[in-house]
């Protein structure tokens, strides 16, 4: 029998979240339309679980026509109707409304560098390195500073402890428990 490997305490029961977890969570993510898409899910996310996320996440790629910015950015009054109506995602107007405004934020951003150089200026020097579920930190000084640098960018629901789980979810940050087999996927 091959020995269980060592995950994060929210990663160690067998099925989606453990799936995610061990394939992606951490993991560098590249491309102007997967940066979108992670940062359209964290701030959907807000207040809600991740599982619940995970699991409207087709459905969600399949409403936002894949997060293409350039798409997202000409919906009008009926395309966001249509999205407020679709039970298979998570039908809130504010995070609809500023997912439409983001995507049309992203695009503004390209004459400066783009979404990707903008998030990947808020690396953090070193990691944390936490042994116990509650020594991973939900902000940092990065997240709250890349928090406020897309803020005034016209961004929105990208408040500082969303901005560090988008951080951790793209492998900006290691938040991984020491140990897990996962520390150190995203470098």
């Amino acid at each position: 029998m091959t020995p269980e490997l060592a995950r994060c305490a929210w990663a160690t029961t067998p099925g989606p979240m453990q799936d995610y977890h061990d394939r992606e969570w951490g993991v560098p993510v590249t491309g102007e339309a997967a940066l979108f898409e992670r940062l359209s899910l964290e701030a959907f996310q807000s207040g809600l679980s991740w599982a619940t996320i995970l699991a409207k996440r087709p459905a969600f790629r399949e409403a936002f026509d894949g997060f293409v910015p350039d798409l997202v950015a000409e919906y009008d009054a009926t395309r966001r109707a249509d999205l407020l109506a679709d039970v298979r995602i998570v039908r809130n107007a504010a995070k609809i409304d500023a997912t439409i405004g983001n995507a049309r934020a992203v695009i503004e951003l390209r004459g400066s560098g783009g979404l990707e150089e903008l998030v990947a200026r808020f690396r953090p020097a070193s990691d944390p390195e936490p042994t116990r579920p509650e020594e991973v930190p939900t902000s940092s000084v990065e997240s709250t500073a890349l928090s406020k640098e897309l803020k005034r960018h016209g961004f929105r629901f990208v408040g500082p402890t969303t901005m560090h789980a988008l951080m951790e979810a793209i492998g900006l940050v290691d938040t991984h428990l020491v140990g897990c087999h996962r520390r150190g996927c995203g470098r």
